[in-house]
């Protein structure tokens, strides 16, 4: 049954629920460990308290086309990211934290209305340290009628015991894989380890929800969908990150090779990132996914 959610009882939801806001007393919702009170209003990497904030949401068209359908995505934007991409074209959101700290009353009722604007799911944009607070907001709209998919939409760098908590609720596991090269990642998005702990979230998404299932009319239903941004002068290392997913997570992997990048924020001032990729760079990605092994590759 569709959604997945629907299928678990009150009981378990509220002890999951618990379970999470107990975290937020030593914060480890996400893999910085931050080890702050949230629940007192102790702030840590995201600068997050104990409510959500949510900058925007409305039905988004400019997903992938199994998302977004004929009546759109129902995305909601959350505030702040436990990453720092210098390229961030959210960065007003993401790193500035633009938004209104709102109720868990009302982040149910903006899921509730984009399902009444006939949106075909619930996109969670950047989720990861705002996980206990969806799951309280997520039970008061199913008790108003929600039932319509989940998607978690992250950068990857998430912790395998939060996401642990999401399984059974999340259909739809929508990430990005940024990079492969540790070094690269900590000097282009201050995060450190990422690969690793990429890798591991990937898994657990997939040993969730599986390859991507898709209804007759080619609407995603459940399973795991991956963004790769193609990066100038490969600093994304696609190859690297292609084989582990065809090799590690599945040669049937749903894959979107985005040509997108465009240098925002603070890339201008890194010579190495200051211009868009070549057509050659994005064609020579392209080669890799079917060197790798993968069968699935997304084309609008």
């Amino acid at each position: 049954m569709y959604p997945s959610y629907l299928n678990l009882s009150k009981k378990d939801l509220k002890q999951r629920i618990e379970k999470l806001f107990k975290l937020l007393e030593d914060c480890e919702i996400c893999p910085r460990k931050c080890h702050v009170d949230r629940i007192k209003g102790e702030k840590g990497y995201c600068q997050l308290g104990f409510l959500p904030i949510v900058s925007a949401f409305h039905p988004h068209f400019g997903e992938e086309a199994p998302l977004v359908g004929r009546f759109g995505s129902g995305t909601i934007f959350f505030t702040s990211c436990n990453l720092s991409c210098v390229y961030c074209q959210n960065y007003e959101i993401s790193q500035l934290r633009i938004g209104k700290e709102i109720s868990f009353e009302r982040l149910a009722k903006m899921m509730l209305e984009l399902q009444d604007r006939l949106c075909h799911n619930i996109n969670l944009v950047t989720p990861t340290c705002h996980v206990p607070q969806i799951l309280k907001s997520l039970v008061i709209a199913i008790e108003s009628g929600l039932n319509i998919p989940l998607i978690y939409n992250t950068s990857s760098y998430d912790s395998v015991e939060t996401l642990r908590f999401l399984d059974g609720i999340i259909d739809i596991y929508l990430p990005d894989t940024k990079y492969s090269d540790n070094k690269v990642a900590l000097k282009y998005s201050k995060v450190p380890h990422y690969f690793e702990i990429m890798k591991k979230a990937i898994k657990e998404m997939h040993r969730q929800v599986g390859d991507l299932v898709l209804d007759k009319e080619g609407i995603a239903r459940q399973g795991l969908l991956v963004r790769h941004l193609v990066l100038p002068n490969d600093l994304a290392g696609s190859e690297k990150t292609f084989e582990f997913l065809s090799k590690e997570i599945s040669p049937n992997t749903f894959l979107n090779i985005m040509d997108q990048y465009y240098p925002y924020h603070k890339a201008f001032q890194f010579p190495e990132f200051s211009r868009r990729i070549t057509r050659e760079e994005f064609q020579r990605a392209v080669e890799l996914v079917k060197i790798a092994g993968l069968k699935r590759l997304y084309r609008e």
